[in-house]
Parts: structure tokens; C-alpha cells; sequence
């Protein structure tokens, strides 16, 4: 048996400067993509992905909800130009990326650079962790057969 691990809540800003709380997305799957960076290759192509996915997600009654370090404003020029129909959140104080996959320190070498590892969680419509990836190597893109898998075990 498994033990049951609720998702920690958190608040973040979207590409609209609004706040959002997690704890606001109950009661249907939940899919939290973190990536390193904006406008970057594998995160752009990972967005992509996800958003060429939305109606296999749909059909799950599925969000999905970007979250990278970068700066709402950054966030907002890469969700237009790459035309993203989900949310972005900006974990701008890498708290909530902390909490959940990590950061890479030191990141592509630069001293002091910290950006939030690729992770993927799916939370069920109670807000508990159903599935998790974490992946050390910034430039491998998630397993999105295991994603979509992951969410018709909720239903």
C-alpha cells in the first residue's frame, strides 16, 4: 500500500500578475510541469509538447500548469510566442521549486545560477501525489506516454 502524500500547497504569480494558489485547482487532475527556463530548446519543445497534448489531457479533465524560476513577465513573452493554453507560474524566489524537484545549482556552469529542475507531478482531484519525475539531467524531456498513463489510472 502506498502512503498517500498530499502536494504542498503554494501561491505563485501567472503571466497575468495574478496570484494563484494550488489549493484553487481541486477537484480535478493536476499536472505541475517544472522546466528550467524560458525560450531554452528542451523547455520550449516541452511546452509545446504539452500544450499539442492538451486534448488527450482534457479528456482526463486534466490541468496543466507550467512553473519555471523565470520572471512572470519573461514567462508571459514565452507563453505568446509559442502560443502555451495553460497556465505559467513564476517561482521567481525558488521556493516552491525547492519544495517539490530541486534546483540545479550552479546551473550551465554559471556561478550562482539556480533554476528548477525538469519535474513533473500529477496530483489527483484531492491534491495528493499520484506521480512523480524528477530528472537530474536538465536536457531530458519527460516520458509523456507514462504522464498520460498516470492520469487514466485517476479516472
Amino acid at each position: 500500500m502506498n502512503k498517500i502524500e498530499k502536494a504542498p500547497d503554494f501561491e505563485l504569480v501567472d503571466t497575468d500578475l495574478k496570484r494563484m494558489k494550488l489549493s484553487e485547482l481541486k477537484g480535478s487532475p493536476v499536472i505541475l510541469a517544472f522546466f528550467p527556463g524560458a525560450f531554452t530548446s528542451v523547455c520550449s519543445k516541452e511546452m509545446c509538447t504539452f500544450r499539442d497534448s492538451m486534448a488527450k489531457f482534457n479528456k482526463f479533465k486534466a490541468k496543466v500548469v507550467g512553473i519555471s524560476v523565470d520572471h512572470p513577465f519573461s514567462l508571459n513573452a514565452f507563453k505568446q510566442q509559442n502560443n502555451l493554453n495553460f497556465t505559467l507560474l513564476s517561482d521567481f524566489n525558488k521556493e516552491v521549486s525547492a519544495k517539490y524537484g530541486g534546483l540545479h545549482e550552479d546551473f550551465a556552469g554559471i556561478k550562482g545560477l539556480r533554476v528548477s529542475k525538469r519535474a513533473v507531478f500529477i496530483l489527483d482531484k484531492d491534491g495528493n501525489i499520484a506521480y512523480r519525475w524528477v530528472s537530474e539531467n536538465p536536457g531530458i524531456e519527460p516520458n509523456y506516454k507514462e504522464i498520460e498513463d498516470a492520469l487514466s489510472k485517476l479516472n
